[in-house]
């Protein structure tokens, strides 16, 4: 039986004493398994399957829910905490509600890990989730090009303001108005650069109103977690 690389993603408990446990795995994508006895106080899979730990896993099954056999880490688990902790959790979510079951994503998943690693290692996590939701925007096929004015057909015009338009991209305003992307942002996302403090803030607010058609009007739990205990860190 095979071994597949993967990670944790999200487990809750599944009858007396098993979990139910969704992973991303690089050679078959998403996976629901169901970990028979692992809450256990002997199971061998007790405190492995948690996320942020890289494993090599063995399952079967005919149906969409398979059961795991074998669970090893690979590594030590990939240390994250506070607002990298939030982070990674948001990164599973991501990666829940985007990729679609038993489908292989091996360069997402190797994007995935790559971030995981950047977040624990104190890289700015700004930056880290931006480069991260571009990615999957375009690997999905959702990303947009931000240099052509989507109703024209011209090229942007850095002095210019533009609003973004879900799934068909920027066009021009006669004026500036909120929300609104100034040209030269445009020209800086299409590169990446998130140098700028100001070009960041557009790349975050373009990543929101890219992913949330397909998220479904979903509310993260991981960013109603960072929220509390940012409230939490300031009441001490």
């Amino acid at each position: 039986m095979t071994a597949h690389a993967a990670f944790v993603i999200h487990s809750r408990p599944y009858r007396e004493t098993s979990q139910l446990v969704e992973v991303f795995t690089r050679e078959q994508g998403r996976q629901s398994l169901v970990a028979k006895g692992s809450r256990q106080p002997r199971s061998p899979l007790k405190g492995l399957l948690q996320p942020f730990v890289p494993l090599a896993l063995t399952f079967a099954g005919k149906g969409e829910l398979k059961n795991l056999h074998r669970a090893e880490a690979t590594a030590p688990a990939i240390r994250l905490t506070g607002t990298a902790l939030y982070s990674g959790l948001y990164l599973n979510e991501l990666i829940y509600y985007l990729l679609e079951t038993h489908t292989p994503f091996d360069e997402v998943f190797e994007a995935y890990h790559k971030t995981l690693m950047n977040l624990a290692n104190g890289e700015g996590i700004e930056p880290c989730l931006r480069h991260f939701e571009f990615y999957m925007l375009n690997i999905l096929g959702y990303g947009v090009d931000f240099t052509i004015d989507a109703d024209s057909g011209q090229a942007v015009d850095p002095g210019a303001w533009y609003q973004y338009q879900s799934e068909s991209g920027f066009v021009r305003l006669a004026k500036p108005e909120p929300g609104a992307y100034a040209g030269d942002h445009l020209y800086a996302l299409a590169e990446l650069d998130l140098t700028r403090a100001d070009v960041l803030v557009s790349a975050k607010r373009f990543s929101r109103q890219a992913l949330a058609p397909y998220l479904g009007g979903r509310a993260l739990r991981s960013r109603a977690l960072f929220i509390k205990g940012k409230r939490g860190s300031r009441s001490e």
